[in-house]
């Protein structure tokens, strides 16, 4: 297999680092093929804060991942979240020099160009710019216009964006791992593309995805991202309650809220005890399960109701913006026991626990489908996709310089002489292959910095 078959998502999380290597199937379906995992150490709720810890996280889950897969890994696409991340929605427009000529992906690009080169607070800097909704010459809602006719351009767009000085760290932890980074991508975008259904974009969902440090939130509308969020909060500040509260250590308190846990305090009787070794020696505590389970609801019903604010804050209590679709919940987060009883009762809506499994061949393991693997099957989706696309555009850009030169061809077939090499010195003079050469350019262009990386890609997998 080609190295430019496979592609690789690296999930940086607070509590692990997971490496996932996966390909397409002949059914279209994406087909894990390796998947390593070790132990966060330099990543405090989505930030890196130790630099050398983190790079040892990254090359032991790609180690792993390769020794699983058997595949050297060069190109990842990485997953960026963490506290500094925040959106806003921003509208522009351009005015096209030839409104006689339809609308191209030029326009489009030069357009989302213009909304990168926004001025942000210092230190700042634009993950992604989304477009939601096109505008030409004043029709709105249209959410395709590539081949229509007009002046005036415009658009909303959903901006992403972070601080830049997290943004390098991450990149040089996975140089310094020995790594190409081919992509930065929101984590909570790349959730959403892994337990998401198109009907439930299309009718308005929520995906909550519960990590060890934050939080992330996706809003989907009419199939078009509306709001993202990155909440502070998540798994470990639970177990950093339970270990204050019952006055154990970090690990003990870890396996309890996964072995015991309930985000439901009534589910628990009070006679139901779980005994604790003791340190060193020490007498072994005695812990009621309904106190561990009061501990665990106090903490999550605060970060459900941080996440429901976020949800009122994009408009949902309007008729237009209702999410018929409800919330999905995934992430580490998601496994707890009662927590989609108690989201549903918080927030009045309709919830599931979103697996991975929407777009995963079935000849994939059980634990590659958890929601604890959620981002990192999205982000080898979204590399998987960029690669597509990108050898579907280097066969269109080939495609329309052969139908170029065949009309030159033809001249040549029809009024050339019998000394082929004269004419073609002749042709050598003329500007109109200059033309053509620009034009190819300028087309270029458009997808400079996808076709850079693809070239780079196969230039490494030689």
């Amino acid at each position: 297999m080609e190295q430019k078959e496979i592609a690789v998502g690296l999930d940086i999380g607070t509590t692990k680092i997971v490496a996932m290597i996966g390909k397409r199937n002949e059914y279209g379906k994406v087909e894990i093929i390796g998947v390593g995992r070790s132990k966060s150490l330099g990543v405090h709720r989505g930030v890196v804060n130790n630099i050398t810890q983190t790079i040892q996280s990254i090359q032991q889950a790609i180690q792993e991942a390769e020794t699983d897969s058997g595949f050297q890994i060069k190109n990842v696409v990485v997953g960026i979240a963490g506290q500094h991340i925040r959106s806003l929605q921003h509208s522009d427009y351009i005015t096209r020099a030839n409104p006689e000529e339809v609308i191209d992906s030029e326009d489009i690009y030069q357009l989302c160009n213009q909304v990168h080169k926004l001025v942000m607070l210092p230190g700042e800097e634009i993950i992604h710019v989304l477009p939601q909704e096109f505008k030409v010459d004043g029709q709105a809602e249209i959410k395709e216009p590539i081949g229509m006719y007009g002046g005036r351009l415009e658009a909303n767009f959903h901006v992403v964006v972070g601080q830049v000085s997290s943004i390098r760290n991450i990149g040089r932890c996975v140089k310094s791992a020995g790594l190409d980074l081919s992509a930065i991508t929101l984590e909570p975008l790349a959730s959403a593309n892994a337990v998401l259904s198109q009907e439930e974009k299309e009718a308005g969902v929520a995906l909550i995805d519960i990590g060890g440090g934050t939080t992330d939130l996706a809003i989907f509308k009419d199939g078009i991202i509306r709001h993202t969020a990155v909440i502070p909060f998540g798994g470990n500040v639970i177990t950093e309650d339970i270990k204050e509260g019952c006055s154990i250590i970090e690990k003990q308190a870890e396996l309890l809220k996964i072995k015991f846990g309930s985000a439901w305090p009534g589910e628990n009787k009070d006679n139901e005890i779980v005994s604790i070794p003791g340190l060193r020696g020490r007498e072994p505590k005695e812990i009621t399960l309904k106190n561990l389970s009061k501990i665990i609801h106090a903490r999550v019903v605060e970060i459900i109701e941080q996440v429901y604010l976020e949800i009122k804050n994009y408009g949902h209590e309007e008729q237009k913006k209702k999410l018929i679709g409800g919330l999905v919940l995934t992430g580490g987060g998601a496994k707890l026991k009662h927590l989609k009883q108690l989201v549903e009762y918080i927030t009045g809506m309709d919830t599931r626990i979103g697996f991975p499994n929407e777009h995963l061949a079935g000849s994939n393991d059980e634990e590659t489908t958890s929601p604890i693997f959620a981002t990192a099957v999205g982000l080898v989706m979204n590399s998987l996709d960029n690669t597509k696309r990108e050898s579907q555009e280097e066969v269109v850009l080939s495609d329309q310089k052969s139908a170029e030169k065949k009309p030159e061809e033809q001249f040549q077939e029809k009024f050339v002489d019998e000394e082929p090499e004269e004419i073609s010195e002749e042709e050598q003079t003329e500007p109109e292959p200059n033309l053509e050469q620009s034009e190819d350019h300028k087309r270029k262009s458009i997808f400079d910095r996808w076709a850079e990386k693809f070239k780079d890609f196969l230039d490494n997998a030689e």
